[in-house]
């Protein structure tokens, strides 16, 4: 398979040392890229920046002109978490657009699949506010190009960061058109993603959130995969399958309670290529979310690029090994979300 990625040099600019949230996130996970002589084997996507247009199909002009000032004025805070560099405005435009470019480069059929390394990430971002880490929220902005552009009239978004992708429930929570469906530890920031959050008006039943107590691993996600995921997307029959990539649910990460090992990330992967090949000839454009341990992340992206090509002769590369920690049960939470979603294996 064609597979593409996205990067440009300036998300790198946006930075503030000390911070999770920082350039060596990516620059890390490009040298073990080129280490592997991944790199090499994807097309590139040009980022660009994203057009006015397109970003307040999401966000107010207000709240953009709000992140375009504190960049200007030399950077601050949107809030305790939410760091602006003189560069960030720019680098959060490139990472819409990149996103932007890479989908619609699978929806012409240019590309079989891709994964954008975009930073700043994007999806607790809101209309107008950004917060946990976030400016622009990507991913809402890719999926309103898809149907507005695209000539699509479902996607569906999963989100496996460990923290709630609230801004992007928040996004499409009355938009019949979008069903988001969210794995994160819970209760945990933001503090959205109840089990009965489950979406409003004409787009009620189209937020399925998955609220995970710590410990849950690569046993309990392969069966929420398997058992609320896939049947939740065959009822809905997605055009494209737009996925938020977060790798912080990783055992060894230091923001969250999790333990899914980089092995559990690839077999994510699998799943969600074989899904769309099932019910979307393989349209499936990733973005980079949340993951800060720097080599699970690195090469928890690695073998997702191997899962995107289809390389079947690929071995799993994976330096930090399977979790030493036991799982959590997930036969509660899985049980509790068929029944408010009526869904079937």
């Amino acid at each position: 398979m064609t597979t593409g990625y996205v990067y440009d040099p300036i998300y790198l600019e946006h930075n503030q040392r000390g911070h999770p949230e920082n350039q060596q996130r990516l620059t890390t996970t490009l040298r073990v890229l080129e280490e592997h002589g991944m790199l090499n084997r994807l097309v590139s996507v040009p980022a660009v920046p994203i057009s006015r247009e397109r970003l307040e199909r999401v966000h107010s002009g207000r709240y953009v002109g709000q992140v375009q000032r504190v960049a200007q004025q030399g950077g601050g805070h949107l809030d305790m978490d939410t760091y602006v560099r003189p560069a960030s405005y720019k680098a959060a435009l490139m990472a819409a657009g990149g996103l932007v470019e890479a989908t619609q480069a699978v929806l012409e059929g240019r590309l079989a699949n891709a994964l954008a390394l975009v930073r700043p990430p994007g999806h607790h971002a809101l209309q107008g506010r950004g917060m946990g880490f976030c400016l622009f929220n990507n991913v809402a902005i890719a999926a309103r190009h898809a149907l507005a552009e695209g000539g699509l009239d479902r996607v569906l978004i999963v989100d496996f960061d460990v923290h709630h992708g609230n801004g992007t429930q928040d996004t499409f929570e009355s938009d019949p058109a979008v069903m988001f469906i969210s794995t994160h530890q819970y209760p945990y920031y933001p503090g959205t993603g109840n089990l009965r959050e489950t979406g409003r008006g004409d787009g009620t039943g189209g937020i399925v959130n998955v609220p995970l107590a710590g410990s849950v691993g690569d046993e309990g996600f392969a069966r929420i995969f398997q058992e609320i995921v896939g049947p939740a997307a065959w009822r809905f029959q997605p055009q494209l399958i737009l996925v938020s990539a977060g790798y912080d649910a990783h055992w060894d990460d230091p923001l969250a309670n999790m333990v899914l090992s980089i092995g559990g990330y690839a077999a994510i992967a699998q799943f969600l290529v074989d899904l769309a090949a099932e019910l979307c000839d393989g349209r499936l454009v990733w973005t980079l979310e949340g993951g800060y341990h720097l080599e699970a992340l690195a090469f928890s992206v690695l073998n997702t690029f191997a899962v995107l090509l289809g390389d079947a002769d690929w071995q799993l590369v994976d330096p930090l090994g399977p979790s030493p920690f036991s799982e959590r049960p997930v036969d509660d939470i899985i049980a509790q979300v068929k029944e408010v979603h009526r869904l079937r294996d």
